[in-house]
């Protein structure tokens, strides 16, 4: 591991790798602090950028718009009531209060720096985790990739927003978008209904680009709010965050760090989960857990820690095994299938120098980005005035340039118009498309893994499953209680809620 270390910081140092990354914080940093343009729209957007440079330089300019972009979010969050995106919701509950307080400086100074100590303890824990993980992934046979894939796919449906069933179905039709084309073990067209340009499948870009940017774009041109603040002159306001506030968040900011790991490792749960749960960690263990609201730096710095430390623990399941946990990490697998580069145990072996590159260049983002963050917080907090109507023309062309120019298609254009339409009808029903991609980049493995696993026990499942390969047939078992127990959950839920409105209409 030492020397692949070291190979890999050898690789890394170049200067064209530093640039790409610095921009793509300052990208992120800039699109997280526009409330309603998220962090997976951008990164979605600009993956075919990536595709034409260098992998050391391409895959790091992403990992920094992912990296500018958690924290970005929290600059509205704290500035105008307004999360930048999901993972900064859990910072509105202290934020705008220390902004009436006149202390917004130093909110968004411990939002920064909470993000970076987390993220970066986060990025140290992937490094030393990697070599143990992908020495064991190359254990796993085919019934065991298979069963692990079907309980993540079962855990990331049941984990994203909206009803467990809804996830289901968004997860099959993944699949069956993923089986349009030629079948992997017999090489036969299906599923083509008669259009030549699907025989070699569904390119994962316009997919991409359309289920996460167009439903965004189109929200936004429906949303009649043309500027995001109006007649806030004076944006930041109080002193710097002085040493000794943030050493007195130090023990909150490594407890949501470790809680920000562990959920990080889990497919599907995410920034939100994570800030929620490391707010809530600190005011049980606080002190005077009766400030918590009215303007405490202790709630910013456990937010912004927990949500920012997923970040690093999402690649562990990504680069060793080959299956994204969730949205960003789906596009990030995107960019390394573009790059030649096909994420798994045999990557981890056959490149390991340039992975533990990429990982270092994750550490080296973490402290551009403290030097960047610190210098440019004025500018990136007037940019929530920007106005919506100067942003989506576009953004528009970036996506529709962006479907077309990997391939030269123009049969990717239609299909990106197809998923965009798609993706927007689905957020109207509350379909959450996260399963649908998972699904869908997921789909071929299982497929493979499982005809491969029907191959390898000679038309007895169960016995070969039980007898031959107990850790598939444990994991299998883990898939179905895990559908039981959400199902289960999610039937309580409604009963519940259900019984409120009953209770409430009998009040009425």
């Amino acid at each position: 591991m030492l020397e692949h270390l070291s190979e890999g910081l050898s690789l890394l140092m170049r200067i064209d790798t530093f640039v790409m990354t610095g921009f793509g914080l300052l990208l992120g940093m800039a699109v997280g602090a526009l409330p309603g343009f998220t962090t997976v729209m951008a990164m979605a957007i600009l993956l075919p950028v990536s595709f034409f440079m260098d992998p050391l330089v391409g895959i790091p300019f992403l990992i920094g718009i992912y990296k500018g972009g958690i924290y970005g979010g929290s600059i509205p969050a704290i500035l105008i009531n307004v999360p930048g995106t999901g993972a900064s919701v859990a910072t509105t509950f202290e934020g705008p209060a220390l902004t009436k307080k006149g202390q917004s400086r130093k909110a968004l100074d411990m939002a920064l720096f909470a993000s970076v100590i987390g993220d970066f303890s986060s990025d140290v824990f992937t490094i030393l985790l990697m070599a143990p993980i992908a020495a064991l992934a190359l254990m796993v046979g085919p019934p065991e990739l298979a069963a692990i894939v079907l309980f993540s796919l079962i855990i990331i449906s049941g984990t994203t927003h909206g009803v467990f069933v809804k996830g289901l179905i968004m997860c099959a039709f993944g699949i069956f978008l993923s089986m349009i084309g030629q079948d992997p073990l017999g090489g036969m067209s299906r599923f083509t209904f008669g259009f030549f340009e699907l025989k070699s499948g569904i390119p994962l870009l316009p997919l991409l680009i359309g289920v996460f940017a167009l439903p965004e774009i189109l929200v936004a041109v429906g949303d009649k709010t043309t500027a995001y603040i109006a007649g806030n002159k004076s944006i930041i306001q109080g002193s710097r965050l002085a040493l000794r506030e943030l050493t007195r968040c130090s023990k909150t900011i490594f407890r949501s760090t470790g809680i920000g790991i562990f959920l990080g490792m889990v497919p599907g749960v995410g920034q939100v989960v994570a800030a929620f749960v490391g707010y809530a960690a600190a005011k049980k263990a606080s002190k005077h857990p009766e400030t918590f609201g009215t303007g405490e730096l202790e709630g910013i710095a456990a937010a912004e820690s927990a949500n920012n430390a997923v970040n690093g623990p999402t690649l562990v399941p990504l680069l060793t095994l080959g299956i994204p946990g969730d949205n960003v990490t789906a596009i990030l697998l995107g960019a390394f299938v573009a790059q030649g580069l096909r994420p798994g145990p045999q990557l981890m072996v056959e490149q390991a120098p340039l992975m533990y590159a990429l990982l270092l260049a994750m550490l080296f983002a973490n402290l551009l980005f403290i030097i960047l963050g610190y210098l440019t917080i004025p500018f990136f907090a007037r940019v929530v005035s920007i106005p919506k109507a100067a942003l989506l023309p576009v953004t528009a062309v970036f996506a529709f340039a962006g479907s077309y120019v990997f391939r030269s298609d123009p049969f990717d254009l239609v299909l990106l118009v197809f998923f965009g339409v798609f993706g927007f009808i689905a957020r109207k029903l509350q379909f959450d498309v996260t399963p649908l991609v998972m699904g869908f980049i997921l789909g071929p493995i299982l497929e493979y893994s499982f005809g491969q696993t029907v191959n390898l026990a000679g038309g007895d499942m169960v016995s070969y499953i039980v007898l031959e390969r107990p850790i598939a047939g444990v994991v299998f078992v883990l898939s179905v209680i895990a559908a039981v127990t959400i199902l289960w959950g999610n039937y309580k839920k409604r009963k519940k809620s259900l019984a409120g409105d009953l209770a409430k209409n009998h009040g009425d």
